[in-house]
């Protein structure tokens, strides 16, 4: 009985985040991002700042990939680097791609947790920081000695136009059927992890950590409450992360200023579930991920740092 009462319990946490806390979010998101684009100011946007960026090692397609985690999921930037893989970019640029994008704040935890306090314009600001700094550092230290070759590359993105009250209706509802499939597909794992954690706090393992690493927490200024949401995180992901929050916020073991103080350690893709899922990209993402995990934990030390001098 104490299982289906974790279960249930879980459950309904899950649900309950999914459909009224990052549901509505994402379709608004989805469909502002989606209308610019249609519109073709994404693509008068990347062709503007690309030529800036490069000396970070990235290109068009890595800013489209940029602003997709930071404005639509965590998941957004696969497909564009899949595509990258698909149009010849050189691997030593793909994986500064992607640790830019392992180390970035992703939409569908910074939006929902400015609910609950969250500062949205400093976390996206020091996420985009640290998103060059781990691209440059993947770039010009961990991945020098990757491949620069790479054949004549279409740096654009080919979607519909909204022209009229049909292209616009038909944007509505493709972004409006996005963040439902985004918010559907993010329930089981969220309520798996969920329990997962739930029956770790039942046994004691969470207790236990907090206890054994209270001292030396303690003694680096930081917050013992926050080895809960770093055991979530890293096992189960961000949206897992921040029902936890939600649930410590309730309960006041979580406060805003702890939120934005751990924002830089615990909003990113960088975690187990992340990594397996920008792995499926393809086989060259594949090959580079571990270099790119190095210049990924550059990007996210230095997002830690700045949110705890900033707040």
């Amino acid at each position: 009985m104490e299982l289906i009462d974790v279960i249930l319990k879980a459950g309904r946490s899950a649900v309950e985040l999914a459909l009224f806390i990052l549901l509505p979010i994402m379709v608004v998101m989805l469909t502002i991002m989606r209308f610019l684009e249609a519109k073709g100011f994404l693509d008068w946007f990347v062709g503007k700042i690309a030529p800036m960026l490069r000396p970070f090692g990235l290109n068009g397609l890595s800013i489209f990939a940029a602003l997709q985690v930071s404005f639509v999921s965590f998941a957004g930037p696969v497909a564009t680097l899949t595509m990258m893989d698909q149009r010849g970019v050189s691997d030593r640029h793909i994986a500064a791609s992607l640790a830019m994008v392992l180390s970035m704040a992703q939409a569908n935890v910074l939006f929902p947790m400015t609910s609950m306090g969250l500062h949205f314009g400093w976390t996206l600001l020091i996420s985009m920081v640290g998103g060059l700094i781990a691209s440059a550092s993947t770039f010009y230290l961990f991945g020098r000695n990757l491949s620069n070759a790479e054949r004549a590359i279409d740096e654009t993105m080919h979607h519909p136009v909204a022209d009229d009250a049909k292209g616009v209706l038909d944007v509505i509802n493709r972004a409006g059927a996005e963040a439902f499939k985004i918010t559907l597909s993010s329930i089981p794992m969220l309520v798996l992890s969920m329990v997962a954690v739930q029956i770790f706090k039942n046994f004691g393992v969470i207790d236990w950590l907090t206890s054994l690493l209270h001292g030396p927490l303690t003694l680096a200024n930081i917050n013992p409450h926050l080895v809960l949401p770093t055991f979530t995180k890293y096992l189960a992901g961000g949206t897992a992360m921040m029902g936890v929050m939600d649930d410590m916020l309730k309960i006041g073991d979580a406060t805003s200023t702890l939120i934005n103080q751990s924002a830089g350690w615990l909003m990113h893709p960088f975690d187990v579930a992340g990594v397996a899922i920008f792995i499926s990209a393809s086989l060259r993402v594949a090959k580079v991920w571990k270099i790119a995990a190095l210049g990924a934990c550059v990007g996210i030390l230095l997002r830690t740092m700045a949110h705890n001098v900033i707040f």
